[in-house]
Protein backbone atom coordinates (compact mmCIF):
# COMPACT_ATOMS: atom_id res chain seq x y z
CA UNK A 1 0.00 0.00 0.00
CA UNK A 2 1.09 3.86 -0.52
CA UNK A 3 2.08 5.75 2.49
CA UNK A 4 -0.60 7.92 2.02
CA UNK A 5 -3.06 4.90 2.95
CA UNK A 6 -1.03 3.22 5.29
CA UNK A 7 -0.75 6.60 7.02
CA UNK A 8 -4.78 6.92 6.81
CA UNK A 9 -4.99 3.34 8.25
CA UNK A 10 -2.86 4.16 11.09
CA UNK A 11 -4.10 7.57 11.87
CA UNK A 12 -0.31 9.30 11.55
CA UNK A 13 0.72 11.68 8.64
CA UNK A 14 2.91 10.60 6.25
CA UNK A 15 5.75 12.42 7.96
CA UNK A 16 5.53 10.45 10.90
CA UNK A 17 5.53 7.22 9.01
CA UNK A 18 8.75 8.52 7.15
CA UNK A 19 10.02 9.84 10.46
CA UNK A 20 9.60 6.16 11.84
CA UNK A 21 11.06 4.26 9.26
CA UNK A 22 14.50 6.83 9.03
CA UNK A 23 14.83 6.25 13.13
CA UNK A 24 13.91 2.65 12.62
CA UNK A 25 10.63 1.63 13.74
CA UNK A 26 9.51 1.00 10.82
CA UNK A 27 11.20 -1.16 8.21
CA UNK A 28 12.02 0.65 4.73
CA UNK A 29 9.38 -0.75 2.35
CA UNK A 30 9.75 -2.06 -0.91
CA UNK A 31 9.78 0.71 -3.61
CA UNK A 32 7.99 0.90 -6.92
CA UNK A 33 8.37 3.63 -9.73
CA UNK A 34 10.54 5.49 -6.93
CA UNK A 35 6.98 5.18 -4.61
CA UNK A 36 7.07 3.59 -1.20
CA UNK A 37 4.80 0.23 -0.94
CA UNK A 38 4.41 -0.74 2.94
CA UNK A 39 2.85 -4.48 3.49
CA UNK A 40 -0.01 -4.79 5.61
CA UNK A 41 1.77 -5.68 8.97
CA UNK A 42 3.23 -2.09 8.71
CA UNK A 43 -0.27 -0.65 9.61
CA UNK A 44 0.03 -3.34 12.75
CA UNK A 45 3.46 -2.14 13.63
CA UNK A 46 2.27 1.56 13.83
CA UNK A 47 -0.57 1.31 15.41
CA UNK A 48 1.48 -0.57 18.51
CA UNK A 49 3.99 2.48 18.07
CA UNK A 50 1.30 4.66 18.46
CA UNK A 51 0.09 3.12 21.43
CA UNK A 52 3.63 2.88 23.16
CA UNK A 53 3.72 6.02 22.92
CA UNK A 54 0.29 6.93 24.03
CA UNK A 55 1.34 5.38 27.16
CA UNK A 56 4.71 7.34 27.67
CA UNK A 57 7.31 4.83 26.34
CA UNK A 58 9.60 6.97 24.68
CA UNK A 59 10.83 6.25 21.00
CA UNK A 60 14.30 4.69 22.21
CA UNK A 61 11.75 2.48 24.52
CA UNK A 62 9.61 0.92 21.36
CA UNK A 63 12.66 0.76 19.27
CA UNK A 64 14.06 -2.14 22.41
CA UNK A 65 10.41 -3.63 22.34
CA UNK A 66 9.52 -4.22 18.55
CA UNK A 67 13.02 -5.04 18.04
CA UNK A 68 13.06 -9.02 17.00
CA UNK A 69 9.23 -9.17 17.28
CA UNK A 70 7.82 -12.39 15.53
CA UNK A 71 4.17 -13.25 15.75
CA UNK A 72 4.67 -16.62 17.73
CA UNK A 73 7.83 -15.43 19.62
CA UNK A 74 7.48 -15.60 23.57
CA UNK A 75 7.80 -12.23 24.98
CA UNK A 76 12.06 -12.13 25.49
CA UNK A 77 14.59 -10.86 28.57
CA UNK A 78 14.71 -7.74 27.27
CA UNK A 79 10.89 -6.99 27.19
CA UNK A 80 10.45 -8.17 30.60
CA UNK A 81 13.28 -5.74 31.75
CA UNK A 82 11.54 -2.80 29.82
CA UNK A 83 8.28 -4.10 31.75
CA UNK A 84 9.91 -3.86 34.99
CA UNK A 85 11.72 -0.75 34.67
CA UNK A 86 8.30 0.60 33.57
CA UNK A 87 6.40 -0.74 36.48
CA UNK A 88 8.52 1.13 38.44
CA UNK A 89 7.95 4.38 36.64
CA UNK A 90 4.24 4.27 36.79
CA UNK A 91 4.38 3.25 40.51
CA UNK A 92 6.12 6.64 40.90
CA UNK A 93 3.91 8.48 38.78
CA UNK A 94 1.15 7.30 40.53
CA UNK A 95 2.91 8.56 44.28
CA UNK A 96 3.61 11.83 42.22
CA UNK A 97 -0.23 11.81 41.31
CA UNK A 98 -1.55 11.01 44.71
CA UNK A 99 0.26 13.52 46.13
CA UNK A 100 -0.69 16.70 44.01
CA UNK A 101 -4.50 15.20 43.96
CA UNK A 102 -3.52 15.80 48.21
CA UNK A 103 -2.56 19.11 47.51
CA UNK A 104 -5.47 20.03 45.32
CA UNK A 105 -8.14 18.52 47.79
CA UNK A 106 -6.47 20.40 50.72
CA UNK A 107 -6.60 23.98 48.64
CA UNK A 108 -10.83 23.27 48.05
CA UNK A 109 -10.88 23.04 52.04
CA UNK A 110 -8.38 26.09 52.25
CA UNK A 111 -9.21 28.82 54.47
CA UNK A 112 -5.74 30.84 55.32
CA UNK A 113 -5.78 34.11 55.90
CA UNK A 114 -2.76 34.46 53.93
CA UNK A 115 -0.52 32.63 51.20
CA UNK A 116 2.28 32.43 53.42
CA UNK A 117 0.05 30.96 55.95
CA UNK A 118 -0.85 28.88 53.57
CA UNK A 119 2.61 27.49 52.49
CA UNK A 120 3.60 27.70 56.01
CA UNK A 121 1.10 24.79 57.02
CA UNK A 122 1.68 22.61 53.47
CA UNK A 123 5.32 22.34 54.83
CA UNK A 124 5.00 21.94 58.66
CA UNK A 125 1.75 19.71 58.80
CA UNK A 126 2.44 16.50 59.89
CA UNK A 127 -1.22 15.72 59.44
CA UNK A 128 -1.39 16.71 55.38
CA UNK A 129 1.51 14.76 55.11
CA UNK A 130 0.41 11.45 56.73
CA UNK A 131 -3.04 11.65 54.20
CA UNK A 132 -0.85 11.91 51.47
CA UNK A 133 1.01 8.90 52.78
CA UNK A 134 -2.22 7.21 53.79
CA UNK A 135 -3.53 7.82 50.29
CA UNK A 136 -0.35 6.12 48.47
CA UNK A 137 -0.51 3.10 50.67
CA UNK A 138 -4.10 2.38 50.50
CA UNK A 139 -3.90 3.09 46.40
CA UNK A 140 -1.34 0.88 46.20
CA UNK A 141 -3.06 -1.96 48.03
CA UNK A 142 -5.77 -1.41 45.65
CA UNK A 143 -3.44 -1.92 42.65
CA UNK A 144 -2.01 -4.63 44.09
CA UNK A 145 -5.09 -6.38 44.76
CA UNK A 146 -6.73 -5.81 41.08
CA UNK A 147 -3.11 -7.31 39.47
CA UNK A 148 -3.17 -10.07 41.56
CA UNK A 149 -6.73 -11.16 40.59
CA UNK A 150 -6.07 -10.72 36.90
Amino acid sequence: MKIGTLAAHAGVNASAVRYYESVGLLEPPLRVRGQRRYSEDAVYRLLLIGYASSMGFTLGEIKIFLAGLRHSAPVGPRWKKLARRKIKEVERTIERSLRLKSLLQHLLRCRCASLQVCVERLNLSQNLQQLSADAVEKTRRRVYDSANLS
